[in-house]
């Protein structure tokens, strides 16, 4: 199977830290929300009404590349489920819209840090003088601590 490589204009989005308007479009399709009572303070408003927003995603209904899966796993973390879904609850805000906006905004945010792929690490040696300033600094030391030892009267 080809590995999923997306258009040029799709990464220049992630890299401004929004995304493409087809990745906007299947997560808008591959989202349902509800909603329940919020916790907390808010007096009679808290027990009468639901404002706080449950979002969940099927991330198989996104079609995530494998790498772009597996990292968005990771950044889930326990958020989510064993069915491959991401539950996010919102309730930092007083309406169900504003709630289910900010919980978009996070799942938004989740996938767009999900699509960096992480700088490969490259490799190095140290040099042998680099070596050789590490073992002379071992011996320093150690001669240092020798010293600290009891003082011995023969």
């Amino acid at each position: 199977m080809p590995e999923f490589e997306p258009p040029d204009e799709a990464l220049e989005e992630l890299k401004r830290g929004r995304l493409p308007l087809s990745l906007q479009s299947r997560l808008a399709d591959s989202t349902s929300f509800s909603f329940l009572a919020a916790s907390g303070p808010g007096g009679q408003n808290v027990n009468k009404v639901a404002t706080a927003c449950q979002l969940r995603c099927d991330l198989f209904k996104l079609g995530l590349a494998p790498d772009v899966y597996a990292r968005l796993k990771e950044l889930a973390g326990s958020r989510m489920n064993a069915a491959g879904e991401i539950v996010l609850t919102a309730r930092k805000h007083r309406t169900q819209e504003a709630n289910r906006e900010e919980a978009r905004s996070r799942l938004a945010d989740l996938v767009a840090r999900a699509h960096i792929r992480p700088a490969k690490r490259v490799r190095t040696r140290p040099s042998r003088a680099a070596k050789a300033r590490r073992v002379e600094a071992k011996k320093q030391r150690s001669s240092v601590k020798e010293g600290r030892g009891k003082v011995r009267l023969d």
